[in-house]
């Protein structure tokens, strides 16, 4: 059983709240992927999680943020903030 800290569980957390079946997403996976990947047995790919996300109507990134936080708002935040730092840290030009 998936911890609610996971991937898996960020995806039944998600398909359950949109109210969606594994079989809605029959034009991106079949209902036994989508089984596996929930169970935790089986991991998508970056592109294969986009998919999943249109589905869903999220970006991906809310998945990842769900699977890293639980949905703890105060987690989310601290992971917002971290992000955006590291981004920034990343794309700053080096000086010479």
């Amino acid at each position: 059983m998936p911890s609610k800290r996971s991937l898996p569980a960020a995806l039944k957390m998600a398909r359950k709240s949109r109210g969606l079946s594994q079989e809605a997403f029959s034009n991106v996976s079949s209902r036994t992927y989508m089984s596996s990947v929930e169970r935790g047995i089986k991991n998508p790919t970056l592109n294969k999680l986009a998919e999943i996300s249109q589905v869903l109507a999220v970006h991906p990134l809310t998945l990842l943020m769900l699977a890293y936080t639980g949905g703890s708002p105060a987690e989310m935040e601290s992971l917002v903030t971290r992000v955006r730092r590291e981004v920034a840290s990343l794309t700053r030009p080096k000086s010479r």
